[in-house]
């Protein structure tokens, strides 16, 4: 048994409450629960207690590209961020589009210390084509189906696979680009890219295929995600579509709400991301949409490389950003402290809301339900060190700010998996 005792319960009254979870299951919450001698206790004091996050876009490069990432290395910098739930998206080698792909990532997932979920492909090898067969991979365990940063560019394959979706339960997270506007290029097409004299990434490409989906999900009735939403057009459209009845969710991205096209100019390929970091004021308008609703989640878009391939120059470098470590201080920092947004709309966003949205357990805390906790320090500050990571991967342009926000212990199925303060013993006898 563990007891939590004296945090501050997310959404719940001042006083301090104590949580007693037996079995991986919460089975007591009282505002003072007696300890047996038979019990773990976890001192919570002046901490907040909130159902662990759930993180429902990431990449684990796992299998075929290991060197970056791997699944238990994956959910070990997961657990660190608090982050008890993790769904990987497709583009591994081979792609997630078969029955073995999916079982050999939920098998090896079984020995992770947070749960690790797998999306599978709606088109064979991600290549737009010939559609994956959605029932075998729900059988063998996907969560949900994405081509991830292929987006499906034929009108009539993607309405045909929302249909064939919807039959079978299933979920489509949608990477809305227009390819042919965006090709490869490396930043947002506006201020920055004139500078720097390389063509960009127009907001209108992601805009065109949001508002495409969005219609396609309002016809066919399918449950379609919006993901990494970036610019202020999109956000109007989900807005407007939701208040049609369209039957879609969206999710943003830390990066998205903390930094700009202008970090570019100084971060350089750390801060290349698909799609790209946009205007001031299409940070604005993401805010925005995360206070009013608009936008369901917030999800890293964990994108791991290696120190070789983000040292490229920056219109050769790879796309992304690992996140997992960070996510939950960024929004804290530049969301919670800064008045935006309530410390429970957070929670909300990064817990409860995707854990509904996929239908899988977890994002509440409550007698019963899995003892997926994240316990943290809403002010504890602390500066980002890469090499502290537990990630495989050091890409992240945030290396070397502050911040405010700190998670201390990770309980995932009832089991602690993350102590911060023990860590940071080991360090330093390590000498780290």
């Amino acid at each position: 048994m563990l007891l939590i005792k004296g945090g501050h319960v997310c959404g719940s009254s001042e006083r301090s409450t104590d949580i007693l979870i037996e079995n991986s299951k919460i089975s007591l919450i009282a505002e003072s629960i007696t300890e047996s001698c038979e019990t773990t206790v976890l001192d919570a004091s002046g901490l907040v207690i909130a159902p662990g996050l759930v993180d429902m876009h990431t990449h684990f490069r796992d299998p075929g590209f290991e060197y970056k990432e791997d699944i238990l290395t994956g959910a070990a910098a997961a657990a660190a961020g608090g982050v008890t739930t993790c769904c990987c998206m497709p583009n591994t080698s081979p792609v997630a589009d078969s029955a073995e792909v999916i079982e050999y990532i939920v098998d090896k997932a079984k020995t992770t210390p947070i749960r690790v979920m797998p999306y599978g492909a709606v088109t064979i090898g991600q290549k737009g084509g010939e559609l994956t067969d959605f029932e075998q991979l729900k059988a063998a365990g996907a969560v949900a189906l994405s081509d991830d940063g292929n987006p499906i560019e034929s009108a009539g394959l993607a309405r045909r696979a929302m249909q064939l979706a919807s039959k079978c339960g299933l979920m489509i997270i949608s990477h809305c680009e227009d390819a042919e506007m965006v090709k490869d290029f490396a930043v947002n097409e506006g201020a920055v890219s004139s500078k720097l004299g390389i063509p960009g990434r127009p907001a209108i490409a992601e805009e065109i295929m949001v508002a495409r989906d969005a219609l396609l999900a309002a016809e066919t009735g399918a449950r379609v995600h919006i993901a990494h939403v970036s610019t202020a057009g999109s956000v109007e459209i989900i807005r407007r579509m939701k208040a049609a009845d369209a039957t879609i969710t969206a999710e943003t991205c830390p990066q998205y709400f903390t930094l700009t096209e202008d970090d570019v100019l100084t971060k350089g390929a750390l801060a290349r991301v698909n799609p790209p970091l946009r205007s001031a004021e299409d940070v604005a308008a993401i805010i925005r949409g995360l206070a009013d609703g608009t936008i369901d989640a917030i999800a890293t878009d964990h994108a791991p490389h290696s120190e070789a391939e983000k040292s490229l120059p920056l219109t050769e470098a790879p796309s992304g950003m690992i996140g997992l470590e960070t996510s939950l201080a960024l929004a804290l920092k530049f969301l919670y402290h800064t008045g935006e947004l309530s410390m429970e709309r957070i929670i909300a966003l990064m817990s409860t809301n995707p854990a509904r949205m996929l239908g899988i357990e977890g994002g509440t805390l409550a007698v019963g339900s899995v003892a997926d906790i994240v316990i943290f320090d809403p002010d504890g500050v602390w500066t980002v060190d890469p090499n502290q990571f537990k990630s495989k991967a050091r890409n992240t342009p945030y290396a070397g700010m502050s911040l405010r926000g700190r998670v201390l212990y990770t309980i995932s199925r009832g089991k602690l998996v993350y102590n911060h303060n023990a860590w940071c013993a080991n360090s330093q006898k390590k000498g780290v």
